[in-house]
């Protein structure tokens, strides 16, 4: 089953949608050009699946070698964790980078810092990831049903990890309470009372990204009519979202929302329009282990209802199509290994194109011959056995 539902956007009281446009998204980059690792990555164009499906264009965001952890995230986790760390030493944005951080003098201010999160894998793996390039220790909870592989990733990082016997948002709320039980430093990239900035910085920090799809777009002089991001707690898709927005103030794309269908906490809210955030009820059953997120990030949201007017709510079948789709291209296109959470733009795309009888939902996402769809593959093969279940032998749920 896939569900749409239209939102108006609201003001922006809170000033947020300034702080994720171009200009600091540059400040983003400008620390991430600091990691030894880092490189743009690449915006695929699958011009023959574009013409199978019958619309202009489609360019995907290849998340899938980002800094060798397969996954968008380590953009947000390592800024968010330098961010951090520069307000802690009250020094200014200017001076971050990663040798200044890893400094004896810095080190000596900051003292022993343990960081902690809850993951359902790629989270997990960019604040592991960023703890060891600074040498600090990490502990990563993660949810029950969680894929051993993730877990080895993670533990190969060096990151101690502890799988709980509870659901993501629960687990989420024990990592919470450990943080504060023993005095480390939660790297949490969703909200919690009295807890915004760090998961507001790993937004910045996703608009890196963004921001190198914008000129990989503006080197082409086109420019998409139609922009597709998947959404878990909601900060990446608040940033991308917030960013295009002002990309293309005049004439915005169509940006969209999707979530696995059992997790559409924003497609709920959206829904409702009541003011009243809401959350969903989950379940075991998805393979989205990225989007398997029943209650948002309330500062994402802020985001989006400024700038997203539409929410989608997938379920296996069409992650799976994604999938396969782009680890099976028509030939000129380039392959995409994309994961169960990864694919969902392309599975939705596919999904109401390729079909003629799903003439209401063209009409609803407002897909046409002169469509230019941006969607971003946001990991590769983070689960390598659960991705050949999938690709190779049709089978699903992983959880």
């Amino acid at each position: 089953m896939i569900s749409i539902v239209h939102k108006p956007l609201e003001q922006d009281t809170r000033g947020i949608l300034p702080l994720l446009d171009r200009a600091h998204a540059q400040r983003a980059r400008r620390f991430h050009l600091s990691l030894q690792d880092y490189a743009p990555t690449p915006l695929q164009p699958l011009d023959q699946l574009a013409c199978h499906l019958g619309i202009s264009k489609l360019w995907v965001k290849d998340e899938s070698g980002r800094f060798g952890l397969k996954a968008f995230k380590a953009l947000g986790g390592s800024y968010a964790i330098a961010r951090t760390l520069m307000d802690r030493l009250q020094e200014p944005e200017e001076y971050m980078t990663v040798d200044y951080l890893r400094s004896e003098a810095v080190r000596r201010r900051l003292g022993d810092l343990t960081f902690i999160t809850t993951t359902d894998g790629n989270h997990g793996a960019s604040i592991a990831w960023t703890a060891r390039l600074l040498d600090y220790p990490a502990v990563v909870y993660m949810p029950r049903g969680t894929a051993p592989e993730r877990v080895h990733r993670i533990e190969n990082l060096g990151a101690q990890v502890i799988v709980t016997d509870m659901g993501y948002d629960d687990t989420v709320r024990l990592s919470f309470a450990e943080a504060e039980r023993n005095g480390w430093l939660a790297a949490q990239d969703t909200t919690a009372p009295g807890y915004e900035q760090f998961p507001f910085y790993c937004m910045q920090g996703y608009t890196t990204m963004a921001l190198e799809a914008l000129e990989a777009l503006e080197a082409t002089g086109q420019k998409p009519t139609h922009v597709f991001v998947q959404a878990g707690a909601g900060t990446l898709t608040g940033a991308i979202t917030a960013f295009f927005a002002q990309a293309y103030p005049d004439n915005p794309p169509l940006l969209a929302v999707i979530e696995a269908e059992s997790y559409n906490a924003l497609q709920r809210t959206a829904e409702a329009a009541d003011g009243h955030n809401r959350t969903a009820p989950g379940s075991n059953d998805t393979i989205m282990a990225g989007l398997s997120v029943g209650e948002m990030c309330t500062v994402a949201w802020d985001a989006l209802r400024c700038s997203a007017t539409c929410y989608a709510a997938v379920d296996n079948p069409t992650a799976a199509t994604g999938m396969r789709v782009l680890g099976a291209p028509l030939l000129g296109d380039p392959r995409v290994i994309s994961g169960e959470s990864g694919a969902v733009g392309v599975g939705l795309l596919y999904a109401a194109l390729a079909d003629p009888e799903q003439t209401e939902l063209r009409k609803k996402l407002k897909l046409n011959r002169n469509s230019r769809v941006l969607c971003f593959s946001t990991e590769g093969d983070t689960d390598p056995q659960g991705y050949r279940r999938v690709v190779w032998e049709g089978a699903f749920p992983l959880k």
